[in-house]
């Protein structure tokens, strides 16, 4: 079967990129599927080395307009006839092929006031055209499955659960490279992680009320954003990693914290007790009082800290990209079974 794959998120900074690159590498190993890839950005060319990638130097705005609204090319135009269309979470084209999108969360439809006004109608206009055209949905969490039934009219056997995982880079780190790290970005000996973002959604105003005396960094604010390479360094040079946000459609850095081995408090809403399980520390994400309680437990009780970081590789090792490219296979291979 000839599989279309867009990978053009690849180009832009966090889990959705992520979960692109990772799944798109992890499909070239199924001798089944022969792959073509279709990649669209203006600013940034294609720098990676999967193989039968279709690149274009046209913005994504242009594609938005062309594949979601006057609907006037369809995606064979660019990457030829394929069996399958997996489409990215910013375009859907029309196609001759069975459609599968991924759904990552849906902050713009459930939290509009989070996102621009570009991006909310962008996503209200695809998400029309997923109801009337997908033939497969893919959600990246129960959670997230559950939103997607609040906020359209999907029914609910076109969605499938397949998680996401950490990548094979997230693990241990030596204490010499970390330290050389630590060096590099003038990081504290013992510091507090915490993960920036656009918006309220990653709770930051309670994170930085609760540390108190403690070291804080957040990515992205304290933090120059780091390299995919460098991240597993950061994690490692963390002492824990504080995550309580409102909403995450999955929460990979949960994962990674933990197959670096860096403990992890987070959220008990959303997707992310399904995520940890009983490998993270969980609070009210609306309680300070909560946040920093269980906080200083983690930095003083070294028993406890050394319990969850032991969970916490534990709980990593239930998830792969291996096993999620094969749950892709098999939906693949389901639709042109019908």
């Amino acid at each position: 079967m000839k599989i279309g794959f867009d990978i053009s998120q690849t180009a832009h900074h966090g889990g959705v990129s992520f979960y692109t690159k990772n799944l798109a590498k992890s499909l070239l190993n199924n001798p089944g599927a022969e792959m073509v890839y279709f990649y669209s950005s203006l600013r940034k060319p294609y720098e990676g080395n999967l193989p039968n990638v279709k690149s274009y130097r046209i913005p994504p705005t242009i594609f938005e307009i062309l594949f979601n609204r006057t609907r006037i090319l369809p995606i064979e135009t660019f990457i030829g006839n394929v069996d399958i269309f997996h489409s990215s979470d910013w375009i859907q084209p029309k196609t001759k092929a069975k459609k599968v999108t991924t759904y990552h969360d849906v902050v713009p439809l459930k939290f509009p006031e989070w996102s621009t006004p570009k991006v909310v109608g962008v996503h209200r206009r695809r998400m029309k055209l997923v109801e009337n055209e997908v033939d497969m949905i893919i959600a990246v969490s129960e959670a997230t499955k559950k939103d997607l039934l609040e906020v359209s009219n999907i029914p609910e056997e076109k969605i499938k659960v397949i998680y996401e995982a950490a990548g094979e880079q997230f693990k241990p780190q030596p204490e010499d490279k970390v330290e050389l790290f630590r060096k590099k970005f003038n990081l504290p000996q013992e510091f507090v992680l915490a993960i920036g973002g656009v918006g309220t959604r990653r709770n930051l105003d309670r994170v930085k009320e609760s540390v108190g005396n403690y070291n804080l960094v957040i990515t992205g604010q304290t933090l120059p954003w780091v390299s995919d390479e460098q991240l597993p360094l950061l994690y490692a040079a963390a002492k824990v990693l504080l995550y309580p946000s409102f909403y995450e459609g999955f929460g990979l850095p949960i994962l990674e914290a933990m197959a670096t081995g860096t403990p992890v408090i987070t959220s008990n809403v959303s997707s992310m007790p399904e995520v940890a399980e009983a490998a993270a520390l969980f609070v009210d994400p609306y309680s300070q009082k909560e946040i920093k309680d269980k906080l200083r437990l983690v930095m003083e009780d070294k028993v406890y800290r050394e319990k969850l970081i032991k969970d916490g590789f534990e709980q990593a090792k239930k998830f792969s990209w291996e096993k999620c490219a094969n749950e892709t296979i098999e939906i693949y291979r389901e639709l042109i079974g019908r």
